[in-house]
């Protein structure tokens, strides 16, 4: 017997004999359809069961690449933003830079352009001119501490060397 039932061959059968063993290769194909049949419907399940973890694996994989893109997204706009701010600090620390070049280029000028108008003993003739109204020791004692406020060195604009003809003066002048 082949693979397939011969339905001729079971309505030929004769005896008794023939039919059981008819019966019984019938009964086994059953039993071997019946277990290929389970044998299928388990490689289904399988099948089934692994695309469903195929599918939420990609699923959890998917969220985690969106997560993931979100967060550089996120980041680069940070990096952006300090960037932005770094840009800022040096160009203001630049324009702040140059303005000082200027201020500095600007009272280097001013220096020497008073130094250049300045003749020797001028600073005595400058410091005699300055105490000229202090009549009296009060208001000679007054303009000494003014002119102290204005040019002493520690001052912005202060000057060391009007600031000691300011002083010899002011003694010459107390002891007058």
């Amino acid at each position: 017997m082949g693979n397939g039932i011969n339905w001729e061959e079971v309505d030929r059968a004769q005896s008794e004999d023939e039919l059981r063993r008819i019966k019984l290769w019938l009964f086994q194909e059953n039993i071997r359809l019946q277990n290929e049949r389970d044998e299928l419907e388990d490689m289904q399940d399988k099948l089934l069961k692994e695309q469903a973890r195929f599918r939420e694996e990609m699923e959890a994989l998917s969220r985690r690449i969106a997560l993931e893109q979100k967060r550089l997204r996120e980041e680069n706009l940070f990096f952006d933003k300090k960037l932005a701010i770094l840009q800022d600090g040096f160009r203001k620390l630049e324009e702040d830079r140059q303005r000082f070049e200027q201020e500095r280029r600007r009272l280097e000028g001013g220096r020497r352009q008073r130094e250049s108008m300045e003749l020797p003993g001028q600073g005595e003739n400058v410091a005699h001119v300055l105490f000229r109204s202090a009549g009296n020791p009060l208001t000679l004692r007054k303009r000494y501490r003014d002119l102290l406020k204005i040019f002493h060195p520690d001052n912005f604009c202060g000057d060391a060397e009007l600031m000691q003809y300011i002083n010899r003066e002011f003694q010459r002048r107390k002891e007058d």
